[in-house]
């Protein structure tokens, strides 16, 4: 099974400003904004210019009772989750629950891009919010 760091989460503010930084530094957007109502956050993606991998994906708060607002609230802009793309991840996830890690999405959802992800609760990482992604 094999499993790679696909992207980082950065909460922002707004989009539009929270861009501005990484293209100077000569990251490129990869897509339009995304808009994923389930979860309350505006999205995009930037990529170095080799267009490889990892990726880093902006998420801005639709409103301050959304996870990314409650994350801004509490801890202000900044790195929010990192993501890793699987293969199986209803597997991963099995396997990680078997071991007693703590799952905040038990199972997958739809996130960005139309992929499936799934959650580990921060309690079992270490206090770092990790995204597993099945593309």
């Amino acid at each position: 099974m094999s499993i790679r760091l696909d992207h980082i989460g950065i909460a922002v503010n707004d989009l539009e400003q929270g861009v501005k930084f990484w293209e100077l530094l000569g990251l490129t957007t990869t897509k339009e904004i995304e808009t994923n109502e389930e979860q309350g956050v505006k999205i995009l993606f930037l990529s170095p210019s080799s267009g490889q991998v990892p990726s880093l994906e902006l998420l801005e708060p639709t409103g301050p009772d959304t996870p990314i607002g409650q994350f801004i609230s509490k801890r202000g802009p900044g790195i929010q989750q990192l993501a890793f793309e699987v293969d199986d991840i209803s597997q991963i996830i099995s396997r990680l629950q078997s071991n007693g890690v703590q799952m905040i999405d038990e199972i997958p959802k739809i996130g960005a891009g139309g992929n499936k992800i799934a959650f580990v609760h921060p309690k079992s990482t270490g206090g770092v919010l990790v995204e597993l992604v099945e593309k």
